[in-house]
């Protein structure tokens, strides 16, 4: 994937968690047309074995400061470096690619602002699917959306949504709905757990029509997330279950997705809307 002069289009990568790591550990094995030119990490010796045992060492620089060094610049850091991290880029004309959809919510100003200076704000697909069919559905007339998310304990805990109502979820044994309402208050009640929430009402009738359960189930394994869409055009559901990573909030599919759409970017077949 190269651009009309036939460089390598420059990737950087904000944060190395479980989905940065990946990301990067991709792009140095090669994805085509790609390069991973720059990382920025809060403590860099944490990083050190793993930066060492790349093929090619990118730069190391501030959130701030990887626009200079990239096209795009994808954002795997905490909630709240999502505005330090995507204003330069879409300000300079780049695009950012924000895994943290929720914290957009808070930010939307960013759209008008990536408008105005030719930059793009891409949101992967995640641990979700069919987001095209819901993003077809809403070129017609969507009558609502609604999702139905089981996690297990682990993956829940420390919720400001549940640390701030005392619920206790250590120890059920039988599965527990925590949250019921819109996915504007689901991303603020669970911020490392509902960027699916906030993408999925982006890509249809947006956050505040969007309703959302949440549910805390020690009967699974995996994050599992039900979608149920009744629009003009079509009525339609869809589920599906995640393996969760070493990071217990976040499913390998979400890494994946990732690589996906940097791979469609230029792809000379691309499917999907």
């Amino acid at each position: 994937m190269t651009d009309t002069k036939g460089t390598a289009l420059r990737v950087a990568i904000a944060g190395l968690g479980s989905i940065g790591s990946r990301l990067a550990r991709e792009l140095d094995r090669g994805i085509d047309g790609m390069v991973l030119a720059a990382i920025a990490v809060r403590d860099k010796d944490k990083h050190r074995a793993f930066l060492e045992s790349l093929r090619v060492q990118p730069l190391i620089l501030p959130i701030d400061k990887l626009w200079e060094a990239a096209d795009i610049v994808v954002e795997c850091a905490p909630s709240q470096n999502l505005r330090a991290i995507v204003e330069p880029v879409v300000m300079h004309g780049k695009t950012a690619v924000v895994l943290g959809a929720g914290a957009l919510l808070d930010h939307d100003d960013l759209f008008a602002l990536a408008k105005a200076h030719g930059g793009r704000i891409l949101v992967p697909t995640g641990a979700l699917i069919g987001l095209d069919a819901v993003n077809a559905a809403a070129c017609g007339v969507i009558h609502s959306v609604r999702m139905v998310t089981r996690k297990p304990i682990d993956g829940l805990k420390g919720a400001p949504f549940i640390v701030h109502n005392n619920i206790a979820i250590d120890g059920l044994h039988e599965p527990l709905k925590l949250f019921e309402g819109s996915a504007r208050e689901a991303a603020k009640g669970f911020p490392a757990n509902l960027n699916v929430a906030v993408a999925l009402s982006l890509a249809g009738i947006g956050p505040d029509r969007t309703t959302i359960e949440i549910w805390a189930d020690p009967t699974v394994t995996r994050n599992t997330h039900r979608i149920e869409v009744d629009a003009d055009s079509a009525r339609f559901s869809m589920a599906i279950e995640n393996v969760p990573s070493e990071n217990p909030r976040t499913g390998v599919i979400t890494a994946l997705s990732v690589i996906a759409l940097l791979r469609k970017q230029r792809a000379a077949l691309a499917v999907g809307t």
